[in-house]
């Protein structure tokens, strides 16, 4: 029997990457959902109409849907139609900066557009695995209250219980959010919630920096992206606050979409993990800027602005271990000098915008 996925945001980073992965090592039949809102969000440069293109052209039979999340009716239907033996929910209003001026659109979008699709899944097929993209945000500025040590080219933990990174167990409470992370916590608790309360196999993943070479990065969303992009262009790269040397782990859409389809075959219910490259793959802006040259030969043009972002981590990296717990057979593939390497080719390659 053929083996049905569906895909919120498919034209995105980590949809097309889920889109593929299942197609291709897994035999899936793919439906892809997207409207391309990135590019009202962010403007021209946050388009994905190349990537929905892609996936049409590699993937044998796909399905691209032409709907907005927050259409409460056609997801309902279309979720009924399909009856997906998977759903993985990658669609967002993905900005941390953006949200403050478009703050209904961002709840409508991140919040209620995933209860849309809970509650489509339960009605239909709620046997089906629901693997949803939430983030590091939903635990607001919390993480800049442990104790830092500052380096010569990163901030870093300087109590030894965070050696290995934020464990779930932290907190979400008491903390500056962004209205970003406050929607996104909202849809991440939800899908605890029928997870548990009705017994679906659901998780939540609270990504770190989710990247790799199909990222449509902008200054707003997808800072690994964008500075190889401002590198190649010697265009000027915005640092702000924390003298560049804030800390953020970075896994690769390969990573992501290997774990969701390990997820998908041995599910669990309600569940949280916190998904990202873990301390090996962290990096702070200045390191990142080096990465990049090394593999453009391009001195990185930037400026520092001495006002942090609103809510902004200091130092974030995942710890990896309950993750590891449960699914041992899992683990980092691809190295953040091999992601960013990918990157700077996949760029090069690129139409301008």
């Amino acid at each position: 029997m053929t083996k049905t996925l569906l895909v919120t945001g498919s034209s995105g980073l980590i949809g097309s990457e889920v889109c593929l992965y299942f197609a291709r090592e897994l035999g899936y039949t793919v439906h892809g959902i997207d409207n391309n809102q990135r590019a009202v969000f962010f403007g021209p440069q946050g388009d994905t109409r190349w990537n929905q293109e892609r996936l049409k052209a590699e993937i044998p039979g796909f399905v691209h849907h032409e709907l907005d999340i927050r259409d409460r009716a056609g997801v309902l239907a279309l979720v009924k139609a399909v009856a997906p033996s998977a759903i993985v929910h990658a669609a967002a209003q993905p900005s941390h900066d953006r949200a403050a001026a478009i703050p209904f659109d961002d709840f409508d979008t991140n919040a209620v557009g995933t209860m849309n699709l809970l509650e489509a899944t339960r009605q239909a097929c709620p046997e089906s695995p629901f693997a949803y993209l939430s983030t590091n945000k939903v635990y607001g500025d919390a993480p800049n209250r442990i104790n830092l040590k500052e380096l010569d080219t990163r901030w870093e933990y300087a109590e030894d219980s965070y050696a290995n990174g934020i464990a779930e167990t932290f907190t979400v409470d008491q903390s500056t959010h962004s209205l970003f992370g406050s929607s996104k916590l909202a849809a991440d608790v939800m899908v605890q919630e029928y997870g548990r309360y009705f017994k679906m196999p659901t998780c939540a993943l609270r990504g770190g920096c989710l990247t790799g070479p199909n990222h449509s990065g902008v200054e707003l969303h997808g800072f690994l992206s964008y500075l190889v992009k401002c590198n190649l262009e010697g265009k000027e790269y915005k640092v702000f606050g924390y003298k560049g040397k804030q800390v953020r782990d970075n896994i690769h859409s390969l990573d992501v979409a290997r774990f969701i389809a390990t997820f998908v075959g041995s599910p669990r219910t309600g569940e949280v993990y916190n998904l990202g490259g873990g301390k090996a793959n962290s990096t702070s802006i200045l390191e990142a800027f080096k990465i990049a040259e090394s593999f453009t030969g391009k001195a990185q043009v930037y400026t520092y602005v001495d006002q942090n972002r609103i809510g902004d981590h200091i130092c974030y990296y995942s710890d990896l271990r309950k993750i590891k717990n449960h699914f041992p057979k899992w683990d980092i593939t691809q190295s953040l000098t091999e992601t960013v390497r990918q990157i700077v080719e996949s760029w090069q390659r690129r139409p301008r915008v």
